[in-house]
């Protein structure tokens, strides 16, 4: 009965951090143009402790002077998944257009698979390469709005080089975050942003604070330090505990169909071409969730008889 519920508990933070981190993407697009990357960096992490800490504290009841023992790994973290990431993924911006950084993003998935193949010698099934192809086909599809064949005309620039390196950052984190199982996930969160705090004050301090931001800009930062900072980050960490890596990469490919969701309510055109790619993404999602495991289960099953 406990494994039903923490399983559908797992699902459910596999479906909200995309749609959390969806929302990063809208809204800073608005952000960037108030603030430095570094500022927004700072900013949205500072806003994240308030409530991380507390809900570490509370929830997990971690013995923290342990937690802290693993400073050196949560420093290797935060470098990669609190700063870098998001540092890189807001300079990018400044380059190249928020399609074109979608669009280097999707390949997150692929990379979580083939390098959790190779460093967690986890085994990569016919129904992950399914589901990969699906979900993969539906984020050209929405992005591209059926145009496939113009990715080949893209011109790539520093920003999307910029978004590579952030991908790559990414995928080692969510890696790392799989092997780390004796740390709670929100107190290792918690510690991972308080050391990232730390190492950006000094370029914060001397970059200064925004003289001026505008009430769409306060909004965007504080959401941007709630949702995604605290409730996405605190569900992937969650999750990547209970599922493998490269099962729980997959669910990236929401993050577009999400977007063109929230765009939707924003008053924006969906095309039914968009809304095609994002049925596909979902069925990726599901084959790689469910075939995957069945067939885990099966090959388990063989080695037991």
């Amino acid at each position: 009965m406990n494994f039903k519920m923490k399983k559908s508990y797992v699902l459910l933070f596999l479906c909200l951090a995309p749609l959390f981190w969806a929302g990063n993407y809208v809204l800073g697009e608005y952000v960037v143009e108030e603030m430095t990357p570094i500022q927004m960096t700072f900013i949205r992490w500072a806003i994240a402790i308030v409530l991380l800490w507390p809900l570490a504290h509370y929830i997990e009841r971690p013995v923290w002077k342990d937690v802290w023992k693993s400073w050196k790994l949560l420093t290797t973290m935060s470098l990669l998944g609190i700063i870098g990431y998001n540092f890189l993924l807001y300079e990018a911006l400044k380059y190249t257009t928020p399609v074109n950084a979608s669009l280097v993003n999707s390949i997150s998935p692929i990379l979580i698979v083939v390098l959790s193949t190779f460093l967690l010698r986890e085994r990569l099934t016919r129904w992950n390469l399914i589901g990969l192809v699906l979900s993969l086909g539906g984020v050209l599809m929405v992005l591209t709005n059926g145009r496939i064949g113009d990715l080949a005309e893209v011109q790539y620039n520093a920003g999307d080089l910029l978004m590579l390196l952030a991908v790559l950052l990414w995928s080692v984190y969510s890696i790392m975050g799989r092997k780390m199982t004796a740390i709670p996930p929100i107190a290792a969160t918690a510690v991972s942003v308080i050391i990232g705090l730390v190492i950006l004050l000094p370029v914060t301090l001397y970059q200064g604070l925004p003289s001026s931001v505008s009430t769409q800009g306060l909004l965007g930062i504080t959401y941007m330090g709630l949702f995604p900072s605290v409730g996405a980050f605190v569900f992937w960490n969650v999750s990547l505990r209970y599922i493998d890596a490269s099962r729980v990469g997959i669910f990236l490919y929401l993050i577009p169909v999400f977007t063109a969701i929230i765009s939707l309510l924003m008053g924006k055109t969906i095309t039914a071409v968009q809304i095609a790619g994002g049925i596909m993404v979902f069925i990726g999602v599901y084959i790689n969730g469910k075939k995957a495991k069945k067939e885990s289960l099966k090959e388990q099953n063989k080695h037991d008889v």
